[in-house]
């Protein structure tokens, strides 16, 4: 058999620095991106049915087909979809920003907006009024020491255990000395006249743990925490002073996963291959995770190994996969996790680069597809102990619906696929510079306006999520696009190419970012009628199981990083939402980091949020008997069944 030649790929990459990396003959230039850790955007895991992952090919051969997601001009100037392109020789690829944009310029929380600091001031006063605040069972203890002697020859640890037990009023022995703080005791003692103040954590068996020590006083020493909301898309962290509360920095990015595919489907799959395991272990952690920390800590002027305590909120596949635990048994019939809970990890357990002895604690899940994301978006979202019957729903690559009160929960997923976060739609695009966030159409003209995230002179790129429920909203409410989603209005602003397909233009190639006509498809709005379809039919099968009726529901949270909020009008429009009043729906923005963020600062809420999540009843709606003619019911705009919703809205 003859042996695979060895070529070398340059990758130019727009505002970076060349990467060079070799490749054996017949691989896909993806392929090669992810040798070089290259985070080209691929949704559809190397289908070459997304079109995201478009490269130049500006030297050397390779072998592709045309496809309908390059126009004939663009592939004559050497425009490729990288999962398609095998390469035959030496390669210079030319990667631009925007292939990569979905990593490096995702929108993240802003602390700025009185919203987003609304949101956590809110979170700590109903801690407050449940008497859960505060109790992060972190502290610290200034100490000064009696100098050593000849005639006082007791060792530095042993001189600073007996000072702090008195002052404690406990034992030396129930105080555990930690390596790192040990390795700064005999310098630090010198240098401040044997002064310092120490992190202490208490322990459940009310020992204490010597965690770190610092020269000064308790008013000049830190203590901080860390919240990460691990999505499938993407990852936010919040950086937290432990002392106040206060939110001191935020960080998001692109989950590093997502070169292995857009859903938890094709992760799990990428999993059970030699090595996948550990390389979707890598690229959350060492990709997306510990440089997301390197970022906030530095914009707090701290560093790493000040975090002291870390709560982690993601999906069950997430979870899984950031701890390295297999997950193929998710995705196998019964659908058994390896576990709900985790118990009390540690940094150096998992390599986050922060404090070694830091305690980590997962959120934790419910149900195969219903996570710690949902347990934690249950607690910050209050339903838990409200009276009304509210209806949480967090809209990602699942979504993820809970339903109850005080007295009851019940949760369940549905398969809403990519739509909301860009895949599976030709101009979409996650929530990152460039994306329309929302946009309103006129009925008259057929003209469309459009919100942008970026600067004030920003192009539109694509669509995210709420921009795309906007934009097919407006479509329907102006007559340009029937129930089952086609295009029955003509104008300069629709077109059909040589199968019949319609497509509405949303912006000509003078206006947009990449200089070429951002189009959304009836192939497009075909798939997100599917993806909206799923939402409606899992929440009234979930109704119908308990024997509610729509109107039942009193309150209506939605969350999810679709972008800045949501058009529930339009939502409801194209049959997404229950026909419920809009004063009755709150956007809360990323529910889960906002719950990482109350069990970070509160153990006792940390066990609440186990105590939620040990209480909700999971149902799985793919065992239900009406749930697929309810699906199908909702695949059209709103929905076959006309009562529901209220057209002239």
């Amino acid at each position: 058999m003859m042996e695979a030649l060895t070529y070398t790929i340059t990758f130019k990459v727009e505002g970076s620095k060349d990467l060079l990396v070799p490749v054996l003959s017949g691989e896909s230039i993806l392929e090669g991106a992810k040798k070089a850790n290259l985070a080209i955007d691929a949704p559809c895991s190397g289908n070459g049915t997304c079109g995201k992952c478009r490269v130049q090919v500006l030297k050397g051969a390779v072998e592709s087909k045309e496809t309908r997601h390059i126009p004939p001009d663009e592939y004559s100037a050497g425009y490729r979809l990288a999962c398609s392109t095998t390469i035959q020789s030496d390669l210079t690829v030319f990667v631009s920003a925007r292939a990569l944009a979905y990593q490096s310029r995702m929108k993240v929380t802003d602390l700025s907006t009185s919203r987003e600091q609304g949101i956590f001031a809110a979170l700590q006063e109903e801690l407050r009024d449940m008497g859960l605040s505060g109790d992060h069972g972190l502290s610290l203890i200034t100490v000064q020491l009696e100098k050593p002697g000849l005639d006082d020859a007791m060792a530095d640890r042993e001189r600073l255990l007996r000072t702090m037990a008195e002052q404690l009023a406990c034992e030396s022995e129930s105080i555990r000395f930690s390596l790192y703080a040990l390795r700064k005791l005999p310098h630090l003692l010198r240098d401040t006249e044997f002064s310092c103040t120490g992190v202490l954590r208490q322990e459940p068996d009310q020992r204490y743990t010597l965690l770190d020590l610092f020269p000064g006083t308790e008013g000049e020493a830190p203590l901080t925490g860390l919240a990460i909301d691990i999505g499938t898309t993407s990852v936010s962290l919040l950086l937290v002073n432990l002392k106040t509360g206060e939110p001191l920095a935020v960080g998001s990015a692109g989950n590093g996963q997502i070169r292995y595919g857009a859903d938890v489907i094709n992760r799990i799959i990428e999993s059970t291959r030699p090595g996948g395991l550990e390389r979707l272990h890598k690229a959350v952690i060492e990709v997306c995770i510990r440089p997301l920390i390197s970022q906030v800590c530095h914009t707090a002027g701290l560093p790493p190994e000040q975090i002291y305590r870390v709560v982690v909120a993601a999906n069950t596949t997430m979870t899984h996969l950031f701890l390295g635990v297999p997950a193929e048994h998710l995705r196998l019939e019964p659908y058994i996790p390896a576990f709900f809970s985790t118990g009390t990890l540690r940094g150096a357990e998992l390599d986050l680069g922060v404090h070694p002895d830091a305690e980590v604690e997962i959120a934790p899940s419910i149900g195969s597809y219903v996570g710690g994301d949902i347990t934690a978006g249950a607690f910050s979202s209050m339903i838990f102990k409200q009276e009304a019957l509210s209806l949480l729903i967090d809209l990602g690559t699942n979504g993820e619906l809970v339903f109850g009160n005080g007295e009851f929960l019940m949760a369940c997923a549905c398969s809403a696929g990519p739509a909301f976060e860009g895949g599976d739609i030709s101009c979409g695009m996650r929530a990152t510079d460039g994306a329309v966030e929302a946009c309103t159409i006129d009925q008259d003209t057929m003209e469309p306006t459009f919100k942008i995230i970026g600067a004030p002179e920003q192009k539109p790129a694509g669509l995210c999520g709420s921009g795309l429920i906007d934009t097919i909203g407006e479509l329907f409410r102006c007559g340009i696009i029937n129930a089952k989603g086609r295009i029955v209005r003509e104008g300069k602003r629709t077109a059909r190419d040589e199968w019949g397909i319609g497509s509405y233009i949303l912006a000509f190639a003078d206006q947009s970012e990449s200089s070429r006509d951002i189009v959304l498809t009836e192939t497009d709005i075909d798939n997100f009628i599917r993806a909206k379809g799923a939402i409606f039919s899992a929440i009234k099968t979930m109704l119908t199981m308990l024997d509610f009726p729509m109107d039942a529901i009193e309150g209506v949270y939605v969350s999810g990083g679709i972008g800045s909020g949501i058009n529930v009008q339009n939502a409801i429009r194209i049959g997404m939402f229950p026909n419920l009043p809009l004063e009755q729906y709150h956007y809360i923005g990323n529910s889960s980091l906002s719950g990482a963020y109350g069990m970070l600062t509160s153990r006792k809420a940390a066990e609440k949020v186990l105590e939620i999540g040990r209480g909700i009843t999971y149902l799985e709606l793919s065992a239900h008997p009406s749930y697929m003619d309810e699906f199908v019911a909702a695949c059209f705009i709103p929905h076959t069944d006309g009562s529901l919703f209220n057209l002239d809205t």
